[in-house]
């Protein structure tokens, strides 16, 4: 069943849609992403994975500043855009999922996964824990961010894109861009598969499971902060299960 959600959400992504509103939405959102994943980038020759990676298309900005930089997604048109978006940046490479699995151990200081959980039942966000965590060096971080809660609405996700909207001059687009998602696609594959949420507690409980100490990281990515964001590292022998934070 995971592997079905995921291969349908990843279908969904492949095509024409209108997640977006307008360019300046697309364009804000991204630029968004790439700022925040430079603010956790632990040093300038950081390998890099941005697994579900969407069109990253502030990716050179980020690439500018690290050593390497892995863009995953299931999508494969997606991932036919991005590489030749980026064909002429050394440090991009533009991976399928079954080409992450094949990275070798220890590879990456840090990973990124934005908005991908809720795509996925839990035990699929869990094999790819287990994943990440065979990637990642003994001091790389891994970073889970826009994770739904149980208590966020629909009418919370708009107030969030309204108010960036605003912010970002394309208001009279949000507003007709949310009417139009109540006809989308979108909104009926998220009726018929829904979206998995999580509490604080039970995300990391789930990561702890796969051998990470995790806690929360704030802001969140992108412009919804009422949802959350993780960060966790590599569990070892006799540690305490807390994480100095990222902030500061």
């Amino acid at each position: 069943m995971a592997i079905d959600i995921n291969q349908r959400w990843a279908r969904f992504w492949d095509t024409d849609h209108s997640v977006y509103v307008s360019e300046r939405h697309l364009d804000g959102h991204y630029s968004h992403i790439a700022d925040d994943i430079l603010r956790v980038l632990p040093h300038g020759d950081a390998r890099v994975l941005d697994h579900g990676c969407g069109e990253a298309l502030y990716a050179g900005r980020i690439a500018a500043a690290c050593g390497a930089l892995y863009l995953c997604d299931a999508a494969p048109n997606l991932r036919s855009r991005l590489a030749a978006r980026f064909a002429g940046e050394p440090k991009i490479g533009v991976l399928s999922p079954s080409e992450v699995e094949s990275l070798p151990e220890g590879t990456l200081d840090l990973v990124v996964a934005n908005s991908l959980a809720q795509y996925l039942a839990p035990s699929g966000l869990a094999k790819l824990a287990a994943l990440w965590h065979r990637l990642l060096k003994p001091d790389g971080r891994l970073i889970l961010a826009d994770i739904i809660t149980p208590d966020q609405t629909a009418v919370t996700d708009a107030l969030a894109l309204l108010r960036f909207a605003a912010r970002n001059g394309f208001l009279l687009d949000a507003v007709a861009g949310l009417a139009r998602t109540f006809f989308s696609d979108y909104r009926k594959l998220r009726a018929e598969l829904g979206l998995t949420r999580y509490r604080q507690a039970d995300l990391i409980a789930l990561l702890a499971e796969c051998g990470f100490t995790a806690e929360r990281l704030e802001p969140n990515f992108g412009y919804n902060n009422a949802r959350l964001a993780v960060v966790a590292k590599k569990r070892h022998r006799n540690e305490m299960h807390v994480l100095p934070s990222l902030e500061g």
